[in-house]
């Protein structure tokens, strides 16, 4: 066990903490004992009081229980953008004894019919807009009801806010009986059966980018969840005073655990914005009062760019913070003089529920993972014969906690490979490689396993290759990741085309075409036309070796 770090600990801050010994519901039902009329949700110039929070939360859960069969522990897709019904819903499954599964909204159908089909979903909560992309899953496997939330029915439509199109969708009206309009589900006031979950049940499925092909979905159970959500509070000496802004997803498991389900415990506030615009953010800054606001670097960096932004525009934050890229030098430095505040990056996987590393804002270095969390131990170790290394040494970052996922669904193999045992205690490996400094802190410095990181997205490579492969006009294919101004990185695609396509099949046709079958964040970009693609003596495609001439490529001059 590394604890260097101890030496330079957050002031009261322990350095463990007992997990509760309940269910992630049970927060909020905490919290609306406590606060019944406080803003739980402010979304477009509407609110949601903790009371109506839960009560709507438990006639979801009533309704798909007694209407649609529900049972315990049954998958069930929430497939939404950032809005109180995608709250409303996940804390209805967790009520309901079920296991939410929280799917990006860029997702498309054919993508879609991976996660119906993996985790064996008969039921999915989605948003209105998202209704056409879906509703073809209906009659082709599990899928057999569709709850449709209009997000605009919880935003004041009469506010000045800038409000995004699909908030002004008219409701939903639908003779299937399998397609329910949310504001019906409501109505209907259903009241649910006893909770039976316990700690140990699993409660959230988010699928993870699966390095070699389909993503896989991650177990975690309320204890794990809750292992990562109570010291979240703590680190930022969190209370129910806090005004959260919130535009990173809910379904990533950043805003997940550590916006939504930290903000419940304390009985916070969320500010939602489904989608991100800066003028609108400055806005909500200052007319709720923002305390805290995790991000992305982008969308600093815009707001900065924003000829309304002001040297006070940030004077209410008390806390600002993110991960997914690091954050620029020169934009980590106006931050600070204009607020006084540094950026405090963290670092964590879906597998870990968020966080296994972060920077406290009292001590946080810039570009930097961070310190290994509350409850947390890290090492770095050789990839090849998995000993501890050394200060400055680089090697995989691997993390034992409470906070670490319970397998992946349905793949034993998948699971052994991603733990290993050090000292009798058994640490999740995240292929990552990186090092740590006297200090103790944690830098990143590589992946040892195959990923893109666009603006914050997680990008499988075999994942896009296997979608690319159904192309009419493509022989082999290898993806990588290239350099990119705004996104960090962004998605190219090396492509052999079959001979009977000859020059016809152009890069122009093929993005296209990729654009139609699947997320916006994951489609390439870039496409680069070669004659062959290079080889293993095994034959297998040698992508390393294609990502490393890229990244020597692309690489800035010194």
């Amino acid at each position: 066990m590394q604890l260097r770090h101890y030496q330079y600990w957050p002031k009261g801050v322990p350095h463990t903490l007992p997990v509760p010994q309940t269910t992630l519901y049970y927060n909020l039902e905490v919290a609306a004992e406590r606060y019944p009329e406080k803003t739980a949700l402010a979304y477009y110039g509407g609110r949601l009081a903790y009371r109506e929070l839960k009560q709507q939360a438990d006639r979801l859960a009533g309704y798909l229980q007694t209407r649609c069969g529900l049972k315990k522990g049954e998958r069930v897709l929430l497939y939404m953008q950032n809005s109180p019904q995608f709250v409303v819903a996940y804390y209805a499954l967790l009520r309901a004894d079920a296991v939410v599964v929280p799917v990006n909204p860029m997702n498309l159908t054919e993508e879609l019919r991976h996660y119906v089909d993996d985790a064996g979903t008969r039921i999915a909560l989605i948003g209105q807009e998202l209704l056409p992309r879906i509703a073809p899953l209906l009659a082709a496997g599990p899928l057999a009801w569709i709850i449709v939330a209009n997000y605009g029915e919880y935003a004041d439509l009469a506010s000045d806010l800038a409000q995004p199109d699909f908030l002004k969708l008219p409701p939903l009206e639908t003779e299937r009986p399998e397609v329910v309009p949310w504001r019906v589900a409501l109505a209907a006031q259903c009241v649910p059966g006893a909770q039976l979950a316990r700690p140990d049940d699993l409660c959230a499925m988010p699928y993870t980018s699966g390095t070699t092909g389909r993503p896989k979905g991650c177990m975690h159970t309320h204890r794990t969840l809750m292992a990562n959500v109570v010291p979240a509070g703590v680190w930022n000496k969190g209370s129910a005073e806090d005004v959260i802004l919130c535009v990173v997803p809910f379904f990533h498991i950043t805003g997940m655990v550590h916006l939504m389900h930290s903000a419940i415990y304390l009985g916070a506030e969320l500010v939602i914005m489904t989608r991100w615009d800066r003028e609108l953010a400055l806005k909500l800054m200052a007319r709720h009062q923002v305390t805290s606001w995790v991000n992305i670097p982008t969308m600093v960096i815009d707001l900065f760019a924003s000829p309304n932004f002001k040297a006070d525009s940030l004077a209410s934050l008390r806390g600002i913070s993110g991960g997914g890229a690091a954050m620029p030098e020169a934009v980590a430095k106006k931050l600070f003089d204009l607020t006084g505040l540094e950026f405090s990056e963290g670092y964590g996987l879906t597998e870990t529920s968020g966080a296994t590393h972060n920077n406290h804002p009292d001590r946080a270095k810039r570009q930097c993972l961070g310190i290994p969390y509350i409850n947390t131990e890290a090492l770095v170790i050789s990839p090849d014969t998995l000993e501890p290394l050394g200060v400055g040494e680089v090697g995989e970052i691997v993390s034992h906690g409470p906070q670490i996922f319970k397998g992946y669904w349905n793949d034993p193999k998948a699971t052994a490979q991603v733990f290993i045992d050090i000292g009798g205690k058994t640490y999740f490996r995240t292929g990552d490689l990186g090092r740590y400094d006297e200090e103790g802190y944690y830098f990143f410095v590589d992946r040892l396993k195959r990923m893109i990181n666009a603006s914050g997205f997680k990008v499988s490579p075999a994942e896009v290759e296997l979608m690319m492969y159904a192309h009419p006009d493509i022989q082999e294919v290898c993806v990588i990741g290239t350099s990119d101004a705004h996104r960090g990185e962004t998605v190219k695609a090396i492509v052999v085309r079959k001979a009977a396509s000859g020059d016809s099949a152009s890069a122009e046709g093929i993005i296209e075409w990729c654009k139609t079958h699947m997320a916006a964040y994951k489609y390439p970009r870039i496409i680069e036309f070669v004659d062959s693609l290079p080889k293993s003596a095994t034959g297998k495609v040698m992508w390393r070796a294609l990502q490393e001439q890229e990244t020597a490529r692309t690489k800035p001059a010194q």
